[in-house]
């Protein structure tokens, strides 16, 4: 599998001569969905989420698929009937020939007086990934590569180190990057790295990594 990093939480999945994306937002390239044969969609927030994006994938390309939870899905399925899935915590499907396991229900906390939406993470390839979308989700299955979110309005660094100690991956990549300066990367580096309990790596956006 090859794995290649976009801007912020979004990532592309290669595998097979087939490619599943993950959360093409509207932090990420407009082309990170370009060439998908499926999508996976976190959740409902627009770092995540770009409608107009997804649509234009859709149209542009009848095999396209979408597995999202129903907030998302509600948005976009009337206008693409059988293309767009609704999925949430313990399902499994296969999508562009990944096999995905879905885990979690809620997005983190931002504060206690903001709502949480609902967020789903996906776990791919029997554990070969996780991608836990806007929460601390930990998974009943063991994690490989952890698609590590480091910096939000809902996370602090002690708890993405201790994210990374209770998921206990063999390696975790950054990802929900997008608000983290370069001033403050090497901070983040050294303290996730050094405290973490796991291989700790960044890639650039359009770098890719074999899984």
């Amino acid at each position: 599998m090859r794995l290649t990093k976009k801007s912020h939480s979004c990532v592309r999945l290669e595998k097979d001569g087939r490619t599943l994306v993950v959360d093409p937002g509207g932090f990420s390239e407009e082309d990170a969905v370009l060439g998908a044969d499926a999508v996976l969609v976190t959740h409902e927030h627009p770092d995540h989420f770009d409608e107009g994006r997804l649509r234009a994938a859709l149209e542009a390309d009848p095999a396209v698929r979408i597995w999202t939870l129903k907030s998302v899905a509600d948005q976009l399925s009337a206008a693409f009937p059988g293309r767009v899935h609704t999925v949430g915590h313990g399902d499994t499907f296969t999508a562009a020939g990944f096999e995905v396991q879905v885990h979690g229900e809620l997005h983190a906390v931002i504060h206690p007086d903001i709502p949480r939406v609902t967020n789903v993470g996906y776990l791919v390839d029997d554990g070969a990934l996780f991608h836990p979308g806007d929460a601390l989700t930990v998974p009943d299955h063991p994690v490989r590569t952890l698609m590590l979110p480091v910096m939000a309005p809902w996370n602090k660094i002690s708890e993405v180190i201790d994210y990374v100690r209770e998921v206990r991956p063999e390696r975790a990549y950054d990802i929900h990057d997008a608000l983290l300066t370069d001033l403050a990367r090497p901070i983040y580096d050294r303290q996730i790295g050094a405290l973490g309990g796991a291989e700790h790596l960044r890639l650039a956006p359009g770098a890719t990594a074999e899984l």
